[in-house]
């Protein structure tokens, strides 16, 4: 038998001659192979107690399954027996015929290639035995054994983009990969520093894809909306040439589906992975103002196309491709290198590998935090006697949110923001909290085994020795700290995510795990820590100003130097750190694993009041931290960092906070910046952007300013014969005139300046000068009776 490592690239499980077939596409140092296991058994859980009733519901309809007691229990502690069958389309038959008749079954919405990974360890690396065999130009290995592996793979990656018209004729399609870069294009051949391969129709475009595909064999297929665009345009089109896109390995075809839900499309490529660059990086937890490629490649390259306008860019893709092709295929080409840039930049590709090593998710897998919770934990939960009910969407007890206090709105020398580093999985760990530690608690009679029993709340208590998550968040914490020490970014990031996302699947009533007293016992100790810390500080003189989920805000009542307030923070958290340490021993007979950490002092500080009101605001403050070149400002949820403020409140929010903060006056500025905007020195920064949420036409009753915009955008192009923009959703970017909103690129009445002056700027001081004595309307309407 050949032992060999490999990582799992896709899998797919299907019936084949009335058995089930599990297709593992892994690549291994020797290349891709596919791995085929034949005849894995799919199953799910009854109760004992309808056996009777399963099996006869089974025989009147003429189905074939065979039920097997098993060790296992329900979360109700009921005995449950297996029931196993042939394949994949008799099971969820007999599942479903169950459901409707009122049995409960378990687990009969687990895939069959998951359990079969999850059930063995495999997360993404696996080791396996068999004899390879060629077939078709591949490897594939039949009666095969897998187990867990520790193979870190080095993908071969290609960015993919498109070319065509707006009625989604296609013109080309560029490819950059480190072993070939090109584009395929339709036309005469020309001259061209851009590598081209000529093709002469459509449909010949679309083989030589399919050909480059079978000669350069990626693992990995990115792009910039690459799935919902250019592969349902590329599927649209090989459908409407009656050509199956054969790019998987083995020869085998993608296939293309969307959401019963949505309008999302997902596709398939056996042997393939395909990673959108929107969808990795919002699953990496990154955030921008706009996620077109032009403004990602920008905000993190310092570099971007060569045509920006979306009307310019199709007219000019046109006219490229009637006169100019290769213009075009530079243009083709540099979308795709733009995409690879930033993959490399943000490490994205190392960080899907690490996650799909940590969890066991397939590396193409968006979000995926319950999913990722069930494989780590089911395989446990069955050695420890228990099966797992199914999803149940519908059940909705609310748990308390995170600990948020009112703020003390004022403006304020040295303030010290202490944190308490990984709050939720730190309570997790320090309080035993634990689904199956908590089906175990409970089953002891308070009073009888009071030591064995950790109290939660809302009637939940923790088993002290049954339980499996606060292990599995200690062993995340310390390969992060192991990470972090050797500047692994992409491994760090990813047992974040994972780590931090443990209580939101617990509080989420979409995971099988979810009960109200699991939730509420990790985020009402937070309530109660938040609290107790808040007095301990107190009792030592300072002033909390401000509490948020796990950070707390102090006022020093005094401004410090950098050194003084440094030592003062550090003597708080080392006092409060002792405190709950020695608290938990003394009263729950436990280990903290609380860890509260010294983290900023802002020189100056701002916790604004609602607007309005008096009342002081929450999640919304601004600080001025560092000290020379290191010096800057700090906005929370304020004007600065929001998508929805032009340009032209953040450039005035900047400014004047940094006047305010240094205490210089601030008079002349407002004046001469509301005179400067009514000059219409700063028309290029009035443009708000915002999201549609919505369709165009679902817009009935409340027709936001936006969706005024898109319509006149959208009226304007169809007089024009230009593809119309906005009504399927999207970003619009319009301005405020003397005639309502109208969009940028259509722009035709007067600016109306006052309502910037009103409602971008008016906001923004009055959050900050009257903590100074200043008013903005008295600084204002004086310049503003000139005009």
């Amino acid at each position: 038998m050949n032992i060999q490592q490999g990582f799992v690239l896709t899998r797919q499980s299907r019936d084949f001659s009335g058995q089930t077939q599990i297709d593992l596409w892994v690549t291994t140092a020797t290349g891709p192979m596919q791995l085929i296991i034949e005849a894995e058994k799919p199953v799910f859980f009854v109760r004992t107690a309808d056996a009777k009733d399963v099996l006869a519901l089974i025989e009147q309809n003429a189905l074939k399954a065979e039920l097997k007691p098993v060790p296992l229990s329900s979360f109700d502690q009921e005995p449950l027996m297996a029931c196993y069958t042939a394949t994949i389309r008799e099971s969820q038959t007999i599942a479903a015929l169950l459901t409707n008749h009122d049995i409960l079954t378990l687990e009969s919405d687990v895939r069959l290639a998951d359990r079969f990974l999850m059930e063995r360890y495999i997360k993404g690396s696996i080791e396996f035995s068999g004899n390879p065999q060629t077939h078709k130009g591949h490897s594939k290995v039949r009666s095969v054994k897998c187990r867990k592996g520790n193979y870190i793979p080095q993908l071969q990656m290609v960015s993919l983009d498109i070319e065509c018209s707006e009625k989604g004729i296609l013109y080309s399609i560029g490819l950059d990969s480190p072993v070939d870069s090109r584009v395929i294009m339709i036309g005469e051949p020309e001259e061209s520093e851009t590598p081209i391969q000529w093709v002469k129709d459509e449909h010949a475009l679309l083989v030589a894809m399919i050909d480059w595909f079978q000669r350069f064999d990626p693992d990995v297929v990115i792009g910039w909306s690459v799935i919902d665009f250019d592969f349902r345009l590329l599927h649209k089109r090989a459908e409407w040439h009656k050509l199956k896109l054969n790019i998987g390995r083995g020869g085998q075809a993608s296939f293309f589906r969307n959401s019963s839900q949505s309008q999302q499309g997902f596709i398939t490529i056996p042997g393939r992975v395909v990673l959108d660059g929107i969808d990795t990086l919002k699953t990496a937890t990154y955030n921008f103002r706009s996620w077109s490629l032009e403004s990602v490649s920008q905000e993190l390259l310092g570099e971007g196309k060569d045509i920006h306008n979306v009307h310019d860019r199709m007219d000019e893709i046109n006219r490229m491709f009637r006169s100019d092709k290769p213009s075009l295929a530079k243009y083709n080409l540099q979308d795709c290198v733009l995409v690879n840039k930033i993959f490399e930049h943000t490490h994205l590709l190392d960080f899907a590998i690490e996650r799909s090593r940590l969890t066991g998710l397939e590396l193409d897998r968006v979000g995926g935090s319950v999913a990722a919770f069930t494989n780590l934990y089911l395989p446990q939960i069955h050695r420890a006697g228990y099966a797992a009910p199914n999803l149940h969407s519908e059940n909705w007890i609310a748990s308390p949110g995170g600990y948020v206090m009112d703020s003390i709105p004022d403006l304020y020398d040295s303030v010290l923001v202490l944190d308490f580093k990984s709050l939720y999985p730190s309570i997790i760990r320090s309080f035993l909290i634990d689904p199956m530690g908590l089906i175990e608690g409970l089953k002891l009679e308070v009073g009888k085994e009071p030591s064995q029993a950790v109290q939660g709340f809302r009637g939940g208590q923790f088993h002290r020795s049954k339980h499996f998550l606060p292990h599995m968040i200690e062993e995340l914490w310390a390969a992060r700290d192991v990470a972090k020490k050797n500047n692994e970014k992409a491994f760090s990031q990813a047992i974040k995510i994972i780590m931090n996302s443990f209580y939101g699947v617990l509080g989420s009533s979409g995971c099988r795990f979810f009960d109200t007293r699991l939730a509420s016992s990790i985020t009402m100790r937070g309530h109660e820590i938040m609290k107790q810390t808040k007095k301990l500080i107190e009792a030592k003189g300072y002033q909390v100003i401000y509490g948020d989920t796990d950070s707390t805000f102090v006022s020093l009542n005094g401004r410090y130097p950098q050194e003084q307030a440094d030592k003062i923070g550090n003597e708080l958290v080392e006092h409060i750190n002792q405190w709950w340490s020695q608290h938990l021993q003394d009263e729950y007979k436990l280990t903290s694993i609380l860890e509260l950490e010294y983290e900023t002092h802002y020189h100056k500080f701002l916790m604004p009041t609602i607007r309005g009101s008096e009342t002081g605001s929450k999640k919304r403050y601004a600080g001025l931290i560092g000290t020379g070149d290191q010096e800057r400002i700090v906005f929370k949820g304020l004007e600065s960092v929001r998508t929805d403020w032009t340009p032209l409140s953040q450039r005035f929010q900047q400014h004047l906070y940094h006047l305010v903060f240094h205490d210089q006056p601030v008079e002349q500025y407002v004046r001469e910046f509301v005179e400067d905007t009514l000059a219409g020195k700063f028309d290029n920064e009035l443009s708000y952007q915002k999201r549609l949420r919505r369709k165009l036409h679902e817009y009935q009753k409340n027709i936001p300013p936006q969706v005024r915009a898109a319509r006149m955008a959208d009226e304007i192009n169809a007089q024009l014969g230009r593809p119309l923009q906005y009504q399927n959703r999207g970003r619009v970017e319009y301005l405020i005139t003397v005639n309502g909103p109208e969009p940028k690129e259509y722009l035709k009445s007067a600016i109306d300046y006052q309502h910037y002056i009103d409602k971008q700027l008016k906001p923004i001081a009055d959050a900050i000068l009257p903590f100074i004595g200043l008013d903005f309307a008295r600084l204002s309407e004086p310049q503003l009776g000139l005009f």
